[in-house]
């Protein structure tokens, strides 16, 4: 039976490694969070004292984590999975973080014969726990073939976007849409009510015009106008979607004047304590300078 590692048991992580446990793998898991590997202790997972002995009991090691920092200290520390390594063994890494941060690690993997696949998904908490994420993955397409059956117990969706880097480069093209659309879809709504319009019709029409979205899909309906604004998809990891796809084209040297004025949009929800609420909750900014809600009737 192919031994699977999982570190990060947060939001998303969690649901996955369930996932993967549901699919028969034997799991074995890591966490600063002792409640959460107790909690898969209680389903069946293995419990590990670190990341370095996640890798010594494992043949493929998924990474879920919320930054660049904590992935390399989590991979390249003195206790971390390169530590416990073996050749042949490969790393999976379901962060968001960038294009330039992945072929890093995948090159300190490389030097100890250890695959390094960038994976991050797209379909938030309720996609983690469904097991219907989609998956971009960027590496070597036979170590993808490889790991495809346990890519496939926690996602429904899994495309090979091209060499290392390649996932994390899509994942932040599709999050600085997401970011623009919200600020955007926000922005518009409000002109509408304060126009005088019904936002439920507004969202009518323009769900069927050339103006829709999935930010006017998904969150008009299910967060602004219910006036529900629990995470969902926060402000404070939308902000740092985008300040990396702001620092991977400065290093590619061409400007994102859209991202740029976005940031500076959830950079203000984050000052005024926003910034555990859900993305659609900029639009609260809006709706006070405008002096009206755009909620539905009652």
């Amino acid at each position: 039976m192919l031994k699977v590692g999982f570190v990060g048991l947060g939001a998303m992580g969690r649901p996955m490694a369930s996932n993967i446990l549901q699919a028969g793998y034997s799991l074995t898991v890591y966490d600063i969070g002792a409640a959460a590997v107790e909690a898969m202790k209680e389903q069946g997972a293995i419990a590990a004292a670190g990341p370095r002995q996640v890798a010594q009991n494992s043949d493929m090691v998924m990474i879920s984590l919320p930054n660049s920092t904590i992935v390399e200290e989590v991979v390249s520390g003195k206790e971390g999975l390169l530590a416990g390594s073996h050749p042949g063994q490969v790393f999976i890494d379901l962060s968001s973080v960038t294009p330039g941060h992945t072929k890093k690690m995948a090159a300190l993997a490389a030097a100890k014969g250890v695959g390094y696949l960038d994976a991050p998904v797209s379909g938030g908490v309720a996609g983690a726990a469904a097991g219907t994420l989609t998956i971009m993955v960027g590496g070597d397409k036979r170590v993808i073939d490889q790991c495809q059956p346990v890519l496939q117990a926690i996602g429904k969706k899994v495309y090979h976007a091209g060499p290392v880097g390649s996932g994390d480069a899509v994942k932040l093209v599709n999050n600085l849409l997401l970011g623009v659309n919200m600020a955007a879809v926000a922005e518009a709504m409000t002109l509408g009510v304060k126009a005088g319009l019904d936002p439920e019709v507004l969202l009518e029409i323009i769900g069927s015009s050339s103006g829709r979205s999935y930010a006017l899909a998904a969150k008009l309906p299910n967060f602004v106008l219910k006036g529900n604004f629990e995470p969902g998809f926060t402000i404070n990891l939308q902000y740092k979607d985008l300040e990396m796809a702001v620092q991977t084209a400065k290093e590619l040297g061409i400007p994102l004047g859209m991202a740029n004025f976005a940031q500076q949009i959830y950079e203000t929800a984050r000052a005024k304590g926003l910034g555990q609420k859900d993305i659609a909750a900029v639009i609260t900014i809006n709706e006070e300078l405008a002096g009206i809600k755009v909620r539905e009737k009652k």
